[in-house]
This record gives structure tokens, C-alpha cells and sequence, in this order.
């Protein structure tokens, strides 16, 4: 079991920069694949990023929807058990609660329904 715990949401202005953590509990979740979905009001939940690997036998990648490629950098630090996203050059429309998720597994994958822990999300809103 993992349990994962977001932080770092808060209120910017269009243009400006946010590092949002996730925090793993109960055990390490260096192999596992971990994600950054959001979701704004009235749709569904949206991939954003992920640290993953190719194939079991492959080295460590990052993966990003092309929404957000070149402003969001995912990133980890296995010593203190955490993921990052640094968001940058934000923009209205990325005004969502975002969620950290992890797999059980480290293969990379895009889909909510694959991932098997979710954290509780923070609020990430993006002023015009």
C-alpha cells in the first residue's frame, strides 16, 4: 500500500510558477510509476505528467500531454520519497485540482483507471 499526500497548490497569477509535492507513506515508491493528472470543474480527470519506464528492463523516462510540454517538469527525490511538478509559465486553463497517482508497477501509462494510488489533490488556480 502506498499512501500519497499533494501539497503546494495555491493562487497565481497568469504567467507565474508553482512546485507542487507529492509525499508517499507506508512504503517507498521508487519503482513505481507516479503521475500528475488534474481536473477542472465540470470535466474529467486529465493526464499531465509521469516518471516512468518504457519496459521493465528500461531506464527512467518522463512523459508529458503536450498541453503542458516545456512549462511542467515532473521530478523525484527518492531519498525523501517524493514527486515534484514544477509548473511554470502557468496559464489560465490550468486552473484544476491536481492529483498525484502511482501503479503498482513502473511502466508508463496515461489512463486514471491504471494508476492504484491517489492522493487527495490540491488546488492549483490560475488568475487572467
Amino acid at each position: 500500500q502506498v499512501q500519497l499526500v499533494e501539497s503546494g497548490g495555491g493562487l497565481v497569477k497568469t504567467g507565474g510558477t508553482l512546485r507542487l509535492s507529492c509525499a508517499a507513506s507506508g512504503r517507498a515508491f521508487s519503482n513505481s510509476a507516479v503521475g500528475w493528472f488534474r481536473q477542472a470543474p465540470g470535466k474529467g480527470r486529465e493526464f499531465v505528467a509521469a516518471i516512468c519506464r518504457r519496459t521493465v528492463w528500461s531506464g527512467a523516462i518522463t512523459d508529458y500531454a503536450d498541453s503542458v510540454k516545456g512549462r511542467f517538469t515532473i521530478s523525484r527525490d527518492n531519498a525523501k520519497n517524493t514527486v515534484y511538478l514544477q509548473m511554470n509559465s502557468l496559464k489560465p486553463e490550468d486552473t484544476a485540482v491536481y492529483y498525484c497517482a502511482a501503479c503498482s508497477t513502473s511502466i508508463c501509462r496515461r489512463g486514471p483507471d491504471e494508476f492504484d494510488y491517489w492522493g487527495q489533490g490540491t488546488q492549483v488556480t490560475v488568475s487572467s
